[in-house]
């Protein structure tokens, strides 16, 4: 079913002119015709999109003719000698749809008061070609680039400057994500930063800065981003400030890699929040160090540590393990000196597994990477903001109804956790 032009009355409503008071009103659109013509195009292998092409072409047609009717209110070649308005002929307006572009013959009359509630005033598109044009601009593709690209699929010409007006929405999207007021607080929030192609006069890599939280009662959302030039605390500084002024007061725990000066700064600004460092991002950081014939029993054995039962084993387990690698792998003796690699064990067994590591925004991070993989880069900032807001739109949209495994059954605990 073809989607309804922008102006083209819901379901449920009606007209602002009385159809039925013309004479024409008891009139039905051919749908016999119709289903005869999709018979005959299926049994002779057509493409059935031009049936519904010229159905839709007729039925708008009929419709606005009837319209112009009902406000006249009287039937054509039937002018009374009184009436002080009347027919003034057609103007042709051309519409790109779903099913290809229709010709529409806008009745007018003579004073020019007619306005047809089925086609908005200078409508040239409906609603269909409106959302392909904001999804690419929603993806980073700019207004030319979109311009050139529904020239080609279509055969319309639109100006930058028309998709300019289209796309405002998305633009109006980003202001409101970034705007928007948080939960007061969150059980868990992941750092992460991933990096994208980004033209600044030339194309560099750059840092997109992703926040993700979840509440006690296991609801997950991207809360904020920041892009940059390159990973720092400072940044992150900046995202944790963002957030407070949009409604957090507390967070318990943040997971997040072993970045320069990120502990110090989530205990400027959350100071009862603890930290986990990311053991995914740990083992990662030695096993890069440590020869190929060994990375197998080595992370075996430190997967095995992450799983004890109570912190106390996990401790006295790596120890063992610096004790019996460290000697050879100066990378694993290091980890003999961290002391945020167990800080899980704090917090209800039912939700452990999921904060050990920044997997959770990893996740979100490789669906971004793949979603703009056929866009090598972003020829500005803007677009970029543009990309990142819907993807985390979808991302908090797919989650809406939905709890994080395990947070559920604690959520009470976790709530008696906060101040």
């Amino acid at each position: 079913m073809c989607k309804r032009p922008k102006g083209l009355l819901e379901k449920g409503t009606s007209s602002p002119y009385d159809l039925s008071t013309t004479q024409n009103h008891k009139e039905t659109f051919p749908m016999t015709q119709l289903n005869t013509e999709l018979l005959s195009a299926l049994a002779n292998k057509q493409d059935i999109t031009e049936v519904f092409r010229l159905e839709l072409e007729t039925t708008i047609n009929h419709l606005l003719t009837t319209e112009l009717t009902a406000f006249l209110d009287y039937e054509p070649y039937n002018r009374p000698a009184d009436a002080r308005n009347y027919r003034n002929g057609y103007s042709k307006r051309e519409i790109d749809t779903a099913y290809g572009r229709i010709t529409v013959q806008m009745p007018r009359d003579r004073v020019g008061a007619f306005n047809t509630p089925t086609l908005a005033p200078y409508q040239r598109h409906t609603d269909s070609l409106e959302e392909t044009i904001i999804q690419l601009y929603s993806h980073g593709v700019t207004n030319r680039e979109i311009a050139e690209l529904i020239d080609h699929m279509y055969g319309a010409y639109y100006s930058p400057q028309t998709i300019s007006n289209i796309t405002d929405v998305v633009t109006n999207q980003v202001e409101l994500f970034q705007k928007r007021r948080l939960s007061d607080k969150y059980a868990v929030v992941y750092v992460d930063a991933t990096y994208v192609h980004l033209r600044r006069d030339t194309v560099e890599n750059e840092a997109v800065y992703i926040m993700i939280g979840i509440r006690p009662d296991g609801l997950k959302e991207v809360l904020g981003y920041a892009i940059a030039p390159t990973e720092s605390a400072t940044i992150w500084e900046e995202l944790m400030i963002d957030v407070k002024s949009r409604g957090v007061e507390q967070i318990l725990l943040f997971v997040a890699d072993g970045v320069v000066g990120l502990q110090s700064t989530i205990a400027k600004h959350f100071p009862r929040a603890q930290f986990q460092r990311c053991l995914v991002h740990v083992a990662r950081n030695f096993t890069a160090k440590i020869r190929v014939t060994e990375r197998k029993a080595i992370n075996d054995e430190f997967r095995a540590i992450r799983q004890s039962p109570t912190r106390e084993e996990a401790e006295n387990a790596m120890e063992a393990f610096v004790a019996t690698w460290g000697v050879t792998y100066p990378a694993i003796k290091k980890l003999g000196k961290l002391d945020d690699l167990f800080t899980y064990y704090g917090f209800p067994l039912a939700i452990r597994g999921s904060i050990y590591s920044t997997n959770v925004i990893e996740s979100f991070n490789k669906t971004f990477k793949v979603n703009m993989r056929k866009k090598q880069q972003f020829p500005n900032e803007e677009a970029l903001d543009r990309y990142v807001v819907t993807q985390c739109l979808n991302y908090n949209a797919g989650r809406i109804g939905h709890r994080h495994r395990g947070f559920v059954s604690c959520s009470d605990t976790l709530d008696s956790m906060f101040d």
